[in-house]
């Protein structure tokens, strides 16, 4: 079940076919989920509630075609790996992941084997590859210090990666994590421009592990705070992973003006950016593949002719794929019991939706 299967209809924009980051045509979207153990924790071994989600701009060779991106942090508190070459050159050159935070090195030495493997002449006869991981705490449920997510899992993620619906909830890099008090995971959600700002689709895909008990906001109404999570011990204030794709032909700077808005969107839900959140954005283009080796100095290349218009589309876009995606990843998750009998619940959205009527009956 999806936001708006319980009414939760959010922003003026109408959402893609599919309402998911898939719906920009090329996107590939891939999980590796993993669920094994209970009972106390015993470090390295278990209980596992992790995973890996990996987005791909395009199916071809992102190396040697690589796309316009930028990343922007909200609150630095997280363990990003490879943002620096991309806030300095402005182009995604490999796979995005998604994982848990001590998980970082050992999902991007994976990436790092996956492409010597489909371009061997990196570090022979061209430069290095910049890979880019994302991530969240979910030592909560998880056995964090077991590292349980190896090369095998994201190669089987990067294997599954495929356009269409994605997955959401208790999957990949959401398994074991927890939002605004509730049990969260991976949502998804997407934007169709209007035609007079072009008809462009933007999508997000959100790792939600963020927000304080009691501080969900749904449609203007305080659920958090009337319909509090039920007693447990406090997962810490967590952080979240956005995922930005577009088929707007932008460049990197105007990619970057994109990741800052995602903070309205966090904060319509009742976010604070808490000192100790990660909240970071990631944003890329597919409107065009820039070649590592370009066959001459200059080339011709769409450009916004009117990027006011089109940018102060996408700005909303942003702000209601971003608040939207998380209500799917709370919508879809399901309760889950970890290490040492930690549960996260899952929120009882029918309940919610319920409250919202009886509070405004003009809502359906």
């Amino acid at each position: 079940m999806r936001a708006r299967d319980y009414g939760f209809i959010l922003g003026q924009l109408p959402p893609g076919p599919l309402n998911a980051i898939t719906d920009v045509a090329g996107v590939l979207v891939g999980h590796t989920t993993l669920i094994h153990g209970d009972g106390p924790l015993v470090p390295g071994q278990g209980p596992v509630r992790t995973g890996v989600t990996v987005i791909l701009p395009h199916g071809g060779n992102l190396f040697r075609e690589k796309v316009p991106a930028a990343v922007h942090t909200l609150n630095g508190f997280g363990k990003p790996f490879g943002f620096e070459q991309v806030r300095e050159l402005g182009v995604l050159e490999a796979p995005i992941a998604l994982t848990n935070t001590l998980n970082v090195g050992l999902v991007a030495d994976a990436l790092v084997q996956h492409a010597l493997q489909h371009s061997p002449e990196i570090g022979v006869t061209t430069a290095s590859v910049n890979v880019v991981v994302g991530e969240t705490n979910d030592g909560y449920l998880n056995d964090l210090q077991g590292r349980h997510v190896r090369a095998e899992h994201v190669f089987a993620a990067l294997a599954a990666a495929a356009g269409g619906p994605v997955a959401e909830g208790n999957v990949g890099a959401g398994t074991g994590t927890s939002a605004l008090g509730w049990k969260g995971g991976l949502g998804t959600a997407s934007r169709v421009l209007p035609s007079w700002a072009g008809g462009f689709i933007l999508g997000a895909l959100v790792q939600a592990n963020f927000g304080a008990p009691g501080g969900l906001v749904i449609r203007g109404m305080p659920v958090g705070q009337l319909l509090r999570p039920p007693p447990a011990p406090a997962p810490g204030p967590g952080s979240i992973m956005i995922v930005l794709a577009t088929d707007a032909p932008l460049d990197a700077r105007q990619l970057g003006r994109l990741g800052p808005r995602a903070a309205v969107g966090l904060g319509r839900l009742g976010s604070v950016l808490d000192h100790g959140s990660g909240d970071f954005v990631i944003a890329f283009s597919t409107a065009e593949r820039l070649p590592h080796s370009a066959p001459a100095l200059t080339a011709p290349r769409a450009a916004l002719a009117d990027e006011a218009r089109v940018m102060s589309a996408l700005i909303l876009a942003v702000v209601e794929c971003v608040e939207e995606a998380v209500l799917n990843a709370l919508c879809a998750a399901e309760t889950m019991t970890g290490r040492d009998g930690h549960t996260s619940h899952a929120l009882p959205a029918a309940r919610v939706a319920e409250m919202i009527r009886a509070s405004n009956p003009s809502i359906r």
